[in-house]
């Protein structure tokens, strides 16, 4: 679907249709939401969104030249301890929804559960090919649909609780906009590619994670890099 006066395109990613790949080491399962290239591995992937179901304590795998962020979906939560310089460690604490840890991919991570498996979000990017900001947009039904302005190489919206009802284009230019509103449930995700000022506008009540990516390299040569 394109929009009036804009280049935007999307595509509805139903939370149903993702399939679950289980861990190596046995200790969870992951399932990716979408990715640049769309059938790049983990070797060269531009950027990358996935769900992870961890369901027991351990050392994440590195990615070298990788910016992560991590949100907590559901669960009691996880204690991500990072080694620094010397003895030094800092703790990335994910204890409530919605609560967000941000480290480089080469980073030595260790995972404490604290009480039982955990659903995460999981953002990746190659940080020399492109830039990635992940928001949290809360709606409740007593709110009036609340507008925000997307401008990204690409932006995703994955819906992380809740229903909501996601409409996109201009609403005085577009009064079909509404009428094409998309309607989110748990795990789904809207891809819009190439939004440039596009408005969108959420009813429902629940909770967005906004996703906006840009290209600092040309998005059509993909480079290779290693896993360590």
């Amino acid at each position: 679907m394109t929009f009036a006066g804009s280049m935007a395109t999307l595509t509805l990613i139903r939370g149903a249709q993702l399939v679950a790949s289980p861990w190596k080491n046995g200790g969870g399962m992951t399932r990716e939401v979408a990715a640049f290239p769309a059938d790049a591995g983990l070797d060269t992937f531009v950027w990358r969104v996935s769900v992870a179901d961890v369901a027991q304590a351990g050392p994440f795998s590195r990615f070298a030249g990788i910016d992560r962020t991590l949100v907590l979906l559901s669960g009691a939560g996880m204690l991500l301890d990072e080694a620094q310089s010397g003895e030094a460690v800092a703790t990335h604490a994910l204890t409530q929804a919605f609560d967000t840890a941000r480290f480089a991919g080469e980073a030595h991570i260790d995972a404490r559960l604290v009480d039982g498996p955990t659903r995460d979000f999981n953002l990746m990017v190659r940080r020399d090919r492109a830039q990635g900001e992940l928001d949290v947009w809360h709606t409740t039904q007593q709110q009036a649909p609340g507008e925000r302005t997307l401008s990204a190489d690409v932006a995703l919206l994955y819906c992380a609780s809740g229903a909501i009802a996601v409409a996109l284009g201009d609403a005085q230019a577009d009064s079909q906009a509404d009428s094409q509103a998309q309607r989110l449930e748990p795990g789904d995700t809207l891809r819009i590619d190439a939004p440039n000022n596009l408005s969108c506008r959420i009813k429902g009540e629940g909770a967005l994670l906004a996703i906006r990516i840009r290209y600092t390299q040309p998005a059509t040569q993909p480079a290779a890099a290693s896993i360590r």
